[in-house]
């Protein structure tokens, strides 16, 4: 807390785009179990399901959600630890350290997370060392209760390149796919970016365009 001298952090600092917000998330029949479980975990971090894991496709915004908890907790606790990173980006982090002689400080850095984001986790296939520095990372912030969220392109047990034992761990709290949106849903988020971009898209012209864009 803020008498201990933990100081504020804010969304670019957890590598967190601030307009990836639930207000901003166009929820529809795809996604709206994946949204209404992302709010319970922006609700209780730690408790509500731990980890959450999303799965599914690119582009139908498993990023957006999963930022959108970093997001709401900052906003309600500023001074919450919280780290968006993807699996690429890990690996980068923890082979820099390696490299600079700085790998205990790297791993407490990661272990004292209040809520780490990770995305695209099935991307640590192959990379070895990586992969026993996040096992470890990841057990030891669910033994602090710490929140989890990841992201992949598959449902867990699919990840059969990844070490079982993480797998595993991977399906003990809530995994949740997220689908290509329905057309009433692609109508709203074209009007949605429309009017973000101060754009006037008539409703008949979204439709139109939401015929042709299927995903």
């Amino acid at each position: 807390n803020e008498s201990m001298g933990v100081p504020h952090q804010t969304s670019a600092s957890a590598n967190l785009n601030s307009e990836y917000t639930f207000d901003s998330f166009i929820v529809g029949n795809s996604n709206r179990f994946a949204f209404t479980a992302a709010r319970a975990v922006a609700e209780k971090p730690g408790k509500a399901y731990n980890p959450l894991f999303l799965y599914g496709p690119t582009g139908l915004g498993k990023t957006h959600l999963m930022q959108a908890v970093g997001n709401a907790l900052l906003q309600a606790k500023p001074n919450a630890r919280v780290m968006y990173m993807t699996s690429e980006s890990f690996v980068q982090d923890f082979v820099s350290s390696l490299q600079k002689g700085k790998v205990e400080e790297f791993k407490k850095n990661c272990r004292s997370l209040d809520l780490l984001l990770v995305d695209d986790i099935h991307l640590l296939a192959g990379k070895e060392a990586s992969l026993v520095e996040f096992f470890y990372t990841f057990n030891a912030l669910l033994d602090e209760s710490k929140q989890i969220i990841l992201t992949s392109d598959r449902y867990p047990k699919e990840l059969t390149e990844l070490d079982p034992r993480l797998v595993s761990r991977f399906s003990w709290g809530l995994s949740v796919g997220v689908e290509p949106p329905d057309i009433e849903t692609r109508i709203e988020i074209l009007l949605k970016k429309a009017e973000n971009s101060g754009v006037d898209l008539p409703r008949n012209c979204a439709l139109f365009i939401a015929q042709q864009v299927v995903a």
